[in-house]
């Protein structure tokens, strides 16, 4: 393409002419078709062959000017100047490459200040897969969008329910549609008015504390001056009593009253150790309806004392155990289309692995290949389906856990062979090298490990003669540890992830038995409490979290309408 840049800029060769405002710009005829289908019809189906000038209205010259060279080049400065201008031209002319360049400047951009312009924008030129991220990135940033979006205000009627109606809607507390609907009536409450019954029946009232449901809403200055709020409040107040009282599947929610809104992300409990033997079960929590669903499984595979991490729409099951050798072999599962399939095999077979991901790299770090506890580590690049090795630790670690951190990976305790480890220590990537960090309180063998709030959290594990229940929290900015209130169980090789800033851990073995009790730390209130039980007692189970599906509710509680009944709320609704 540059032989014909220089041509074009040399004007030789050139069998045309564009103008745009009098400023002209020579071309070749056939480089245009190549880029436009506009370009293609203007030159043979709307003009005589022998046409070699074509005045172009409704455009400026510096638009066209990228337009051509994007024809000769194949590459298109997008800016936040020059956007909005570019993607009409680029729409109008079917250009499709620089078309699809600014859909990605548009997505880099995005933010809950911008998102709803963005959907608007991307619906009136029609570009689907765009308008679709920018409604998801407004469920999933529902919070900020709500209450700090200008654009919010300017939603009309029916894209505000829409948008409150769907079950994907991110709240963590069901009043925050309540408060979004109130300052979106607040921008022209005499004309607004009108709709806060139509708001208020797309409320999942039954997810309301009873305080705030009479202080909040029925107390509200616009619900009382409501005449058609009242009979909805009933309504629904009753519909809440009927679902107490019925006997309905513990799995579905059947009615919008208390169905909770769908969660961005979900916790997955991959494999593990079940009645005396390795097990492949897939188990997910969702945390909006504290429920844990059973996920189809054609893996016969069963593994113990792996990783598994999920990147890129995909979950990645390393090492491990199946009660007869140590895996080198790594697996991946397609959360879309639920293939599994296998990929590159680590270098080293590693049962009781330590599994990372950061900056697009699988890390696998220490464990047990049968006869050596490992100093060796390695990372995988799915890009390339490869592992290469990475300089080994300072010490022999099985049943250690690790995490990133700010561009590093921590390695915490573990098993060397003769002693349950309380040293800890931390890679960098760019040096290529391990360093020692200051070490834990307590050794812990079968520990878990989590990054939240700029500190590493140590949790539970073995220190040689109990399960321990305690927690640690290292601060790499003064290389300290500090004690974090204990689980309420004690428990070692069990699962952990952190969902709306709470941490759960699932599972494990508290020296006698496996378990399926599951407890979660409030980081804000400083305080564990249980939630639902997993389906199958396991431990020596890998644990983690799932984000951005597009298939998110086969991984979720069941949601179904209520179809028998509460005909006349659905009618409203």
């Amino acid at each position: 393409m540059s032989v014909y840049n220089e041509l074009r800029l040399e004007q030789e060769l050139c069998d045309a002419v564009i103008r745009v405002d009098n400023v002209a710009f020579p071309v070749h005829k056939i480089i245009l078709c190549n880029c436009s289908p506009y370009f293609k019809a203007l030159f043979t189906l709307w003009s005589n062959p022998d046409c070699q000038d074509f005045d172009i209205p409704n455009v400026s010259p510096d638009i066209m000017k990228l337009i051509i060279e994007f024809a000769y080049t194949g590459s298109v400065p997008v800016t936040q100047e020059n956007i909005q201008k570019l993607f009409i031209a680029a729409d109008k002319f079917d250009v499709q490459g620089i078309v699809q360049a600014c859909c990605y400047f548009l997505e880099e951009q995005m933010s809950p200040q911008n998102c709803i312009g963005i959907w608007w924008f991307t619906y009136f030129y029609y570009t689907p897969e765009l308008n679709r991220k920018a409604f998801l990135y407004m469920m999933n940033h529902f919070e900020q969008v709500a209450s700090t979006s200008d654009e919010f205000l300017l939603l009309s009627i029916q894209e505000l329910l829409k948008i409150i109606k769907n079950d994907q809607l991110n709240v963590r507390q069901e009043k925050t549609v309540f408060g979004a609907i109130l300052r979106w009536v607040s921008l022209a409450t005499e004309e607004r008015r009108e709709y806060i019954p139509l708001l208020l029946s797309s409320v999942r009232l039954a997810l309301i504390s009873p305080k705030f449901l009479t202080d909040g809403v029925r107390n509200n200055e616009l619900v009382r001056a409501s005449k058609e709020c009242r009979p909805i409040l009933i309504r629904k107040l009753a519909a809440m009593l009927d679902l107490q009282t019925k006997m309905l599947p513990d799995s579905t929610f059947y009615n919008t009253v208390d169905r909770p809104r769908l969660s961005p992300t979900i916790m997955l409990a991959v494999g593990g150790w079940s009645a005396g033997r390795p097990i492949n079960s897939i188990e997910a929590y969702d945390v909006r309806a504290d429920r844990w669903v059973n996920i189809p499984n054609s893996n016969e595979t069963p593994r113990a004392y792996h990783g598994a991490v999920f990147l890129d729409g995909a979950v990645y099951c390393v090492g491990g155990f199946d009660n007869v050798e140590q895996f080198r072999c790594v697996q991946r599962f397609d959360l879309a289309t639920h293939i599994w399939q296998e990929v590159t095999p680590m270098h080293a077979r590693r049962c009781y692995v330590s599994v990372t991901v950061m900056d697009g790299y699988i890390y696998a770090l220490g464990g047990y290949d049968g006869r050596l506890r490992l100093r060796t580590a390695e990372r995988y690049r799915p890009s390339i389906n490869q592992w290469t090795a990475i300089a080994p630790m300072h010490e022999q670690r099985s049943d250690a856990h690790c995490t990133n951190l700010h561009g590093k990976v921590y390695i915490c305790g573990g098993f060397n062979g003769s002693e349950c480890l309380s040293t800890a220590e931390c890679y960098n990537p760019e040096t290529n090298q391990w360093t020692l960090i200051a070490s834990m309180d307590s050794g812990r063998s079968g520990l878990r490990v989590i990054a939240y709030a700029d500190h590493v959290f140590a949790v539970g594990g073995f220190n040689g003669t109990l399960r321990l229940d305690t927690v640690e929290a290292y601060d790499p900015n003064t290389n300290t540890w500090r004690p974090v209130p204990s689980m309420l169980n004690s428990r070692s090789n069990f699962g952990i992830a952190v969902i709306d800033d709470c941490l759960f851990v699932l599972g494990g073995y508290n020296g006698s038995r496996t378990t399926l009790e599951v407890e979660c730390y409030d980081f804000a209130a400083s305080e564990w409490s249980y939630v639902s039980t997993m389906r199958i007692s396991r431990s020596a189970l890998s644990c983690c979290t799932v984000y951005g599906l597009p298939n998110l509710a086969e991984y979720s509680a069941p949601r179904h309408a209520l179809q028998s009944s509460n005909r006349e709320e659905d009618a409203i609704e």
